[in-house]
């Protein structure tokens, strides 16, 4: 490439568009508590790449934060559809199902969470809420 070229900003590469990485801005936002421009961004990831369950798992998360409990149910089940063992979605639906009193619901979604269980310094903590809220379900009677 010419010296004018690099000069005057006329290189091939300065004409083609950046792609802006999304997920990695609503991650960040997030990081930050802003959780509506979280979603914006997280919107535009999901645009880019329609079938990306952690995505949507992220997405769901935001939701929930900002009590969209629908919109977060919504995707979370489509998180599910893409990707079965996806076991934060298991999880985050499951304890949304619970607000709304639908315990059978959550309780299949707590067992698939368990069944897979995440490793890492912060699962326990999950593991043992979700072992916990599933204990509390098996032993209420047969009211639902």
């Amino acid at each position: 490439m010419s010296i004018w070229r690099r000069l005057f900003g006329l290189s091939k590469d300065n004409l083609s568009p950046q792609r802006l990485d999304y997920l990695n801005e609503a991650l960040a936002l997030e990081r930050q508590g802003d959780y509506e421009a979280a979603l914006t961004s997280y919107r535009l990831a999901h645009r880019d790449n329609p079938n990306d369950a952690r995505i949507m798992l992220n997405m769901a998360i935001a939701f929930t934060k900002t009590a969209q409990q629908e919109e977060a149910i919504r995707l979370y089940r489509r998180a599910l559809e893409v990707d079965p063992t996806l076991g934060g979605a298991h999880y985050g639906l499951a304890f949304l199902l619970l607000k709304r009193g639908e315990t059978d619901a959550a309780s299949v979604h707590l067992r698939e969470f368990l069944a897979r269980p995440p490793r890492g310094t912060d699962a326990e903590r999950w593991v043992q809420h979700a072992e916990e809220a599933l204990r509390q379900l098996t032993a209420q009677p047969e009211s639902r």
